[in-house]
């Protein structure tokens, strides 16, 4: 059973830093694709970074220069780095995984499992 559990969220401020974790477990997670989306209030799911099982990643051209993912093999653990925020980055951020690159390609119709989510807020 797929489970994933992501940490790191809080508040700061316009130009701060956070860095999201993604805790998985339940399946071969170095096979996978894996994803960070986002949602905030009113608005649809959306992709903002992907990763797949060789190390190549993928960015919204919303984060591109600001947000670094990365994965941790050996620790089955998905990472967002995100620097330089900005309130509009203000969201609900999941953490998703894949067995096809829906995850990298940053398709939220086409995820197959999602974690329970971790809230950024970003004040100006």
């Amino acid at each position: 059973q797929v489970h994933l559990v992501e940490s790191g969220g809080g508040s700061v401020q316009a130009g701060g830093s956070l860095r999201l974790s993604c805790a998985a477990s339940g399946y071969t997670f170095s096979r996978y694709c894996m994803g960070w989306f986002r949602q905030a209030p009113g608005k649809e799911r959306e992709g903002v970074a992907g990763i797949d099982s060789l190390g190549r990643t993928n960015y919204a051209d919303s984060v591109k220069g600001r947000f670094t993912i990365s994965r941790a093999n050996a620790q089955s653990t998905l990472y967002l780095q995100m620097n330089n925020l900005k309130p509009e980055d203000t969201a609900m951020y999941y953490c998703a995984a894949t067995p096809n690159g829906a995850a990298y390609l940053l398709l939220p119709g086409q995820v197959d499992y999602w974690g329970q989510g971790t809230q950024v807020n970003v004040s100006s």
